[in-house]
């Protein structure tokens, strides 16, 4: 449905479009010709697991990556042993959605911790529990780096190279990277690591989002539109097809003002967007 319309590498996050429901999210990408969609699990769950895949197979939608797994830096024993068997449960699902990627946001630091290496360490600890298993199931993770202003609360892995310090102890088909625009575009030595991503096939999955000033309150809604802000999306494009990727090209937007609005007209917005900045 997509051929030479740009959209063919398309995939919308469902993030970008959470005001839409399961059913309107997938019509909606029936209607536009977009062949891919990246799944969260909380409305994977309200919708069902089940119904979800049955709903995205009928419709010919590739589901790209399911987020998210991860927060593997808890120290207590107990924490860390529910946070394996969510991670397991998240594999499990990734694998009856029919993806071949678990995007994983690996946890800040915790409560009273100031020691960033040990973090860095209970991830590859983790990791290295999880692989053989998500591997067995046809399921990657992908260690996604987040803007170093997460650090702290959210993913205490800041840069592509720190991600690929990780994941390079672990086989490319148990572990890789998330190459997301948006965490990495200030970081002169993320082209790089990119071409070092693709020589060892980690490159997992590709995303896009703008980055927009100021920063909203609380700052995990800033994501802009792209086109609408600093980054050039062809040019890290160039990078990662220069390093061999040639998958689907995720949008992941998270914007209160953009949530506002219709989720129909969004969703049509950022497929034009998509082709006019990326395709």
């Amino acid at each position: 449905m997509s051929t030479g319309t740009g959209l063919e590498r398309f995939s919308i996050n469902q993030m970008t479009v959470k005001q839409l429901s399961m059913p309107e999210l997938v019509d909606g990408c029936t209607e536009l010709g977009i062949p891919g969609v990246g799944l969260w699990r909380e409305p994977v769950a309200e919708y069902g697991l089940e119904a979800t895949a049955k709903l995205v197979r009928d419709a010919g939608l590739a589901v790209t990556t399911l987020c998210r797994g991860g927060f593997f830096t808890a120290i207590d024993p107990a924490e860390r042993a529910a946070a394996l068997a969510d991670n397991r449960k998240a594999i499990d699902e990734a694998a009856t959605l029919g993806t071949d990627t678990l995007v994983l946001v690996s946890g800040g630091l915790p409560a009273g911790s100031k020691d960033l290496h040990g973090a860095r360490e209970r991830i590859a600890d983790a990791l290295a529990d999880l692989g053989p298993y998500a591997a067995s199931n046809g399921v990657r993770l992908a260690i996604e780096p987040l803007h170093p202003m997460f650090a702290s609360d959210r993913c205490v892995v800041s840069t592509l190279s720190q991600a690929l310090d990780i994941a390079e102890r672990f086989p490319a088909e148990q572990v890789g990277v998330t190459v997301d625009t948006y965490h990495i575009w200030w970081d002169d030595t993320a082209p790089a690591a990119i071409a070092r991503a693709g020589a060892s096939g980690r490159i997992h999955t590709f995303q896009l989002a703008d980055w927009i000033t100021p920063l909203p309150q609380g700052v995990l809604t800033g994501r802009g539109q792209i086109g609408d802000g600093a980054i050039d999306m062809r040019e890290w494009k160039s990078y990662v097809e220069a390093a061999g990727y040639t998958g689907p090209i995720e949008v992941e937007l998270f914007n209160d003002d953009l949530w506002a609005g219709d989720g129909r007209e969004l969703l049509a917005q950022t497929a034009r967007r998509f082709v006019e900045h990326a395709a």
